[in-house]
């Protein structure tokens, strides 16, 4: 059975802490799919087209690792792409909390997915998505906080 791995999340922005976890993972899936959630109660600084083009220019050499968009359950979108396994980051014991308890909803709602945590390298830690944003936005320079060669201006 292919190994097939979506990494779901708003990515708004994609950081270096959400590139190292896919590029970490990538020996450990035949599939990973960058799965970008649209999240009805959020006031995005990205539109979803952006950051999916965003995301497939991190990942342009890499055949192994897609991205795509959607709206609803990603359980629901789990079961669109066929993905047996949801990957996801760690970067603190409060996210590992909040993980951990959509994990046990997931499972209950579909039983063959399983979730795979992989804690953040030690540097990237503090980089937050929410953080990255409010720097961007009020005009600062995020580029160490985002993947090599990406300019933010030309996906805003």
């Amino acid at each position: 059975m292919e190994k097939i791995a979506i990494f779901p999340g708003s990515f708004d922005p994609f950081t270096v802490g959400h590139e190292s976890i896919v590029r970490r993972s990538v020996s450990l899936f035949d599939t990973i799919i960058v799965a970008v959630g649209v999240h009805s109660g959020k006031q995005p600084l990205m539109s979803v087209a952006s950051r999916v083009a965003m995301i497939n220019e991190v990942f342009r050499n890499d055949e192994k690792i897609t991205c795509a968009s959607f709206e609803g359950l990603t359980v629901d979108f789990c079961r669109k792409v066929n993905a047996n396994y949801m990957l996801r980051g760690i970067r603190t014991a409060a996210d590992f909390e909040y993980e951990r308890a959509i994990a046990q909803i997931n499972k209950k709602m579909l039983p063959e997915v399983e979730s795979v945590f992989l804690l953040t390298n030690p540097e990237h830690t503090p980089v937050n998505s929410t953080i990255i944003r409010d720097i961007i936005r009020n005009g600062g320079d995020a580029s160490q906080f985002l993947p090599e060669h990406i300019d933010i201006t030309k996906y805003l």
